[in-house]
């Protein structure tokens, strides 16, 4: 039982390396007609990758005309700056870095805290009236725990647990070393797991 569970797990993990890099592929065709104004090609990129861009953004100003304000903005950027994209990293950390610039400037500008008020914290259908409750509180708990973080590291535990990015995918959206982000990281699972404590410590 544990040879064939990790020849899952091996099975597993080559496919997503496989997935990842068509996407890697897939994009570079894409921002190389995206630079020649292809309106098709930047379409689909913009679909592709608006949805977890927004939860990103969302993570750091969270006031909803200021997140489809920076989101727009980046997607802009792209649109016009494509051709200065060089492979040098995934595009969506070139993407990110991006966004990431523009939300830190967002929130200068601000001289009050802000909030999120479009937080989805509808229950699921199939739930039991216990079972949503819970969940409810759950998630309120949990994005109380991370609006208590600062920007830095409410960034670096978004891009690992929310978009999957590596240290060095995160340095090169954050412009920072590899050794700062996984500082970051520390101390921010430190916060974390002190004012979540019980089950939900073990998020992080």
């Amino acid at each position: 039982m544990g040879a064939g569970n990790k020849e899952h797990g091996v099975r597993s993990l080559a496919a997503r390396s496989n997935a990842a890099e068509r996407r890697h592929v897939h994009d570079l065709q894409l921002i190389a007609r995206i630079s020649d104004g292809d309106v098709a090609a930047f379409e689909e990129l913009y679909r592709a990758y608006h949805p977890g861009m927004t939860r990103f953004v969302a993570n750091l100003v969270r006031r909803p005309t200021m997140i489809a304000e920076v989101v727009n903005d980046t997607m802009m950027v792209v649109w016009e700056k494509g051709g200065s994209f060089n492979g040098a990293s995934k595009l969506s950390t070139w993407m990110f870095a991006i966004a990431y610039r523009k939300a830190m400037r967002a929130l200068r500008r601000l001289d009050e805290a802000v909030e999120d008020t479009q937080s989805d914290k509808r229950p699921a259908l199939d739930l039991t009236p216990e079972e949503a409750s819970t969940q409810s509180r759950s998630s309120m708990l949990l994005a109380d725990a991370m609006a208590s973080l600062s920007d830095d590291h409410r960034t670096v535990v978004t891009l690992t647990y929310f978009h999957e990015m590596d240290y060095r995918e995160i340095a090169g959206v954050m412009g920072c070393p590899v050794d700062t982000v996984k500082t970051r990281m520390f101390h921010a699972r430190r916060h974390l797991r002190r004012i979540l404590g019980g089950e939900l410590a073990d998020w992080v």
